[in-house]
Parts: structure tokens; C-alpha cells; sequence
């Protein structure tokens, strides 16, 4: 496709403008003037379509397209629509004399990158959004209710699911455009172990902190983990924070996870219940369901996750590489809600007003003094103390590669990867940390000067760029 007033402002030998006899493809197309209306309407609309440039050099990705309108725009002006005078300069000065004496004048670069900022329209407006009903699908989930999503021009229906393998499930599927997941499960959908392999890609975390591990009221006496041989435990998903922060506190304290407990995977909404029947006896969960079991008197808050790692990774929003590739704008929308909403999360002076608007029974179906608790961090913990821990639950929306690389570590510590690991590659493909960044950048938000950083995860230092030694250095692993 070409079309001459999207052709080369710095060239002499090409027109500008549109007139009777000009013989681009558009004025070839218009014989009249309302023909010829139509046609500049049907090449804008193809113009929007196509996403490559031809080896004849014509445009043809969206944005060489904006830059080419962007160019053409400013010469013309600066000619005053004189195209003759346009050319004739060219002829004189040359092309590239003309581009160097704007660019000394006005910010092309800057105007360039603004004006590709501003995005086309959205590709996609009506979206199925997947969560699970814990407290840390809060930005997902509140983004609905307080106007989030509306606000970048998006009608998004968040659909309660009842755990990870389903949201998984249908995440693969296609039925949800994006969801609500656990942050190792798009690494583990990605390589394909415990599903088909499918990219999916994470460009924000939603929860940092906002576990616990929960025990049975009758274990009040069985403080010591070395005490817990023979126990049962459930966690929600094996590829979870939950399944790894488990394995790591028990190893630590002397327990092999896969020889001395059961690690059972059970639902969220099912595990109060599982305890109050003794089919487990304790478990590390997301909340509201470590406080709703002390709010049923049957289970007591042993430790927090944040005091295991302080600041570890938990949910997340995902979706697969080929819903983003395919609608960039509605990616993009979705994106800025997502950030949006878990920055707005994360100042406790919002949390009362949070609270109120994901209790309902379509969202997490709770009671409202319950969900306050986990997020203001005021809370009963079974033994007769009430705690106050502001941060007991955090919202940060930085993907940070080397969580992906402590993640990892752990698939491979447990035996759930075999063989060599190329960590950062992996980091990189699937937690999108420069699509948050620009994200972050375009709200006003701080943004990260890396995407790596060490950890202290009890007492023991993760080095990121180390991660097989520091899987060696344990002496009860798999892999």
C-alpha cells in the first residue's frame, strides 16, 4: 500500500498532498468528492490492520505509520501546505539537512513517542477476567466495583472461579481473556510443566506478603515445627508461593516436605472447612481464610509469610503472549487498570473503603470485619493476642525478575524441573518488567532502577545471579 501524503517528507521527489490527477492509491480510488472521502476512510481502516513493513519500503506497521503522519504533519506546516515550496527547498538544501535543522528546533523523538502513547483504539472492550476469591485478587477484583477498568474504556466481567487448576484451565482455553494467578504458574504454563505449554506472560504482581501458616486449634501445644512429623498440610496450588514458602520452612527447620508431612492441594474456600474436620492440620493459605479460621475458632495464625520472607511475591496478573500480541490497546488498557488499581490498593487509607467493596457474596463473600483484619493488618490471631501489622498483606505491582529466578530455583530444588535452567532468559520472557515500567511511568508512579535484587528469606541470602549454588547449599532438596 502506499499513498502519497504518507510518503517521505524529506524527499523531493515525493508529493504531500492530494489533488485531481494525483494517482495514488487513494485519489485512484475517488472519482468524486465523496468517493473520495470514502476512500481516505477505507485506507485509514487498512492502515490499522496490517503490522509489517514491506521490503519495498511502504508502511506498514501502526507505528511507522504514526511516525510517517507525525513527520508529514509538522514539514507540511512548516511550509505552510506549500508542497512546491516543500520540494523545491529539499532540491536545494537536501532531505537530510531539512530533518537535522527540525530536530534542533522541536523534540521529534519526544512528539513521536507521545503521540504512540496515545495508543488507537481498543481492539477489544468486553473481557472475561478470572479470580479466585482471596484477599489477593484485591486489585482485580476492586477494579470493578470502584471504576478501574470503566475508566480506560473497558467493560470487564471479573468471574469467580474455584481454584487455580480451573483458572488455569480455562486461561489455556481461551475463555478468560486474562486472570488472576498464582506468580508461578505463567513460569510453569510457559514451560509446560503440569499443562500444555503455552507463553503466558506476567507483567504485574498484584499481592506481596498475605499468607499464613495455620494449625489446627487442637496443635496449640505444637508450636516447634519439629513437631509436626506426620502432620497434614494443604496448600492451594502445587505451583504456588504457598507450596514453596511450606516446603522451605519445614526444610529449614529439619523436615523433609515429601517424607516427614502431606502437602495436600486444596482449594482456598475448602480449606477452613478441611480443617474443621480434621482432614488437614494446618495449612499455608491465602487470606481471608487464615482469619476466617480464626474467626471460626478452629484453626490459630502460627506465623505470617512475611515473617518467612518479608515482601515475597504471591498473585498476579496474567494472560497469555497471544491475547497481548493481538490486542496491544486492550492489553495495554487492561494493564494500566491492573497497576492502577493495586497502587490505589496499597495506601491503607483506602484499605476500609477496599474492604466494603470485594466483601460482597459475587466477590469474596465474606464478612467485611474479616477482610479488614487481613488488609488494615489489626487482627485476632487464635491464641489470645490481637496483632498489629500494617503490612501483614502489601500491593506492588513490579514484576521483579529475580522473584521469577527465586521461583525457579524452587521448581528445580523440588524436582519439579529437571536438568539445566536458564534462569534470566525465562525471568525476562515471562515476568514483563519494562511493560510495567512504562506503565508505572505513564501514572506517575516510581519505578524501580533494576529488575533484580537479592533476598534474605530467614536469615539465609538468595544472590540472584547464583541460584544453583544456592539450591545446592540445602541439604534436603530433589533436584
Amino acid at each position: 500500500m502506499s499513498d502519497k501524503s504518507l510518503g517521505d517528507a524529506y524527499s523531493s521527489e515525493t508529493s504531500l498532498i492530494h489533488q485531481r490527477g494525483c494517482h495514488c492509491d487513494t485519489c485512484r480510488l475517488g472519482a468524486d468528492n465523496r468517493a473520495y472521502s470514502q476512500a481516505l476512510e477505507q485506507q485509514a481502516e487498512q492502515y490499522a490492520r496490517v503490522d509489517s513493513i514491506s521490503a519495498d519500503g511502504n508502511l506498514g506497521s501502526s507505528e511507522a505509520v504514526m511516525d510517517r503522519v507525525i513527520e508529514n504533519a509538522i514539514v507540511r506546516a512548516v511550509f505552510n501546505q506549500d508542497d512546491h515550496g516543500r520540494r523545491r527547498f529539499i532540491r536545494a538544501v537536501g532531505g537530510g539537512t531539512l530533518a537535522a535543522a527540525l530536530s534542533s528546533v522541536l523534540p521529534m523523538a519526544a512528539i513521536k513517542a507521545a503521540a504512540q502513547e496515545a495508543g488507537g483504539p481498543l481492539e477489544k472492550k468486553k473481557l472475561n477476567v478470572g479470580f479466585v476469591p482471596i484477599t489477593c485478587a484485591t486489585p482485580i477484583i476492586m477494579a470493578q466495583p470502584m471504576g478501574f477498568y470503566a475508566k480506560h474504556g473497558l467493560e470487564v466481567e471479573v468471574i469467580k472461579t474455584a481454584g487455580w487448576a480451573v483458572a488455569r484451565d480455562k486461561s489455556l482455553a481461551g475463555e478468560y481473556d486474562a486472570s488472576h494467578m498464582l506468580t508461578p504458574m505463567p513460569l510453569a504454563m510457559s514451560l509446560g510443566i503440569g499443562s500444555t505449554a503455552k507463553n503466558f506472560i506476567m507483567p504485574a504482581v498484584e499481592n506481596i506478603n498475605g499468607q499464613a501458616i495455620v494449625l489446627h486449634v487442637d496443635h496449640k501445644d505444637k508450636r516447634d515445627p519439629k513437631q509436626w512429623k506426620g502432620f497434614k498440610f494443604g496448600v492451594p496450588f502445587e505451583f504456588s508461593m504457598h507450596n514453596f514458602l511450606l516446603r522451605y520452612y519445614l526444610a529449614e527447620h529439619g523436615l523433609d516436605p515429601d517424607q516427614d508431612v502431606q502437602i495436600r492441594v486444596v482449594p482456598p474456600p475448602e480449606m477452613v472447612a478441611n480443617l474443621r474436620a480434621g482432614n488437614l492440620d494446618g495449612y499455608l493459605s491465602p487470606d481471608p481464610f487464615n482469619q476466617r479460621a480464626v474467626w471460626e475458632k478452629v484453626g490459630f495464625i502460627h506465623t505470617l509469610t512475611k515473617d518467612i520472607w518479608d515482601g515475597h511475591p504471591c498473585c498476579a496478573f496474567a494472560c497469555s503472549q497471544e491475547f497481548a500480541l493481538t490486542h496491544p490497546n486492550t492489553y495495554g488498557a487492561l494493564l494500566k487498570s491492573i497497576v492502577e488499581a493495586t497502587h490505589y490498593s496499597s495506601k491503607a487509607e483506602n484499605r476500609k473503603e477496599i474492604a466494603a467493596a470485594i466483601a460482597p457474596a459475587n466477590y469474596l463473600n465474606q464478612p467485611v470485619q474479616v477482610i479488614e483484619q487481613v488488609l488494615l493488618g489489626r487482627y485476632a490471631d487464635g491464641l489470645g493476642e490481637v496483632k498489629n501489622v500494617p503490612d501483614r498483606i502489601d500491593f506492588d505491582p513490579f514484576p521483579w525478575h529475580s522473584m521469577a529466578v527465586w521461583i525457579l530455583s524452587q521448581m528445580k530444588r523440588w524436582g519439579y524441573i529437571k536438568g539445566a535452567v536458564d534462569y534470566q532468559t525465562i525471568a525476562r520472557q515471562v515476568y514483563l518488567a519494562t511493560d510495567c515500567e512504562k506503565v508505572m511511568k505513564e501514572l506517575g508512579y516510581a519505578v524501580p532502577t533494576s529488575t533484580n535484587k537479592n533476598y534474605f528469606i530467614m536469615g539465609k541470602e538468595f544472590d540472584y545471579t547464583k541460584p544453583d549454588e544456592y539450591i545446592n547449599s540445602f541439604p534436603i532438596r530433589r533436584g
